[in-house]
């Protein structure tokens, strides 16, 4: 079948999901951001809760590698993983974030953060180093088990 027009269909849910959430943010602005992060952390739970089923533990390490399955290895590289630190960079964003701004970013990986909570710890702590939705050229995310 033939496309009819040229707008650019979702090629996964991940981007249906991104191209929702850029439409709420268009239309309502920063005072979305709470609603969102509030429906990507509880996705980030569920997530986080599914994982733990199949894991054998709920060290980092083994959370970060299950983690590691769901991100293309094209787009995202591991810096560092350890049972104290996850960091990772990526070059393109999954729900096509980009050139959006900081706090949408921070919105939507409350799905990753509340993940690693409930995988791992609630005391995982996540630092949004740098962030193609603000227009760097790649996001830099540290995942930090506090003691």
């Amino acid at each position: 079948m033939v496309q009819k027009n040229s707008e650019k269909l979702p090629s996964n849910p991940i981007e249906a999901q991104g191209l929702l959430i850029k439409e709420i943010y268009k239309e309502f602005g920063k005072e979305a951001l709470p609603i969102i992060e509030k429906v990507c952390g509880t996705q980030g739970r569920a997530l986080g809760l599914k994982v733990m089923k199949n894991l054998p533990d709920n060290k980092l390490t083994t959370v970060a590698r299950a983690f590691s399955k769901s991100f293309d290895p094209n787009f995202v590289k591991i810096i560092s993983s350890s049972d104290e630190i996850f960091h990772i960079q990526g070059t393109k964003c999954p729900f096509g974030l980009e050139n959006t701004s900081r706090e949408l970013c921070e919105a939507v990986m409350a799905i990753d953060h509340e993940y690693f909570r409930e995988a791992v710890s609630d005391k995982i702590d996540l630092k949004i180093l740098k962030t193609v939705a603000a227009g760097d050229i790649h996001c830099d995310t540290i995942y930090t088990l506090k003691e």
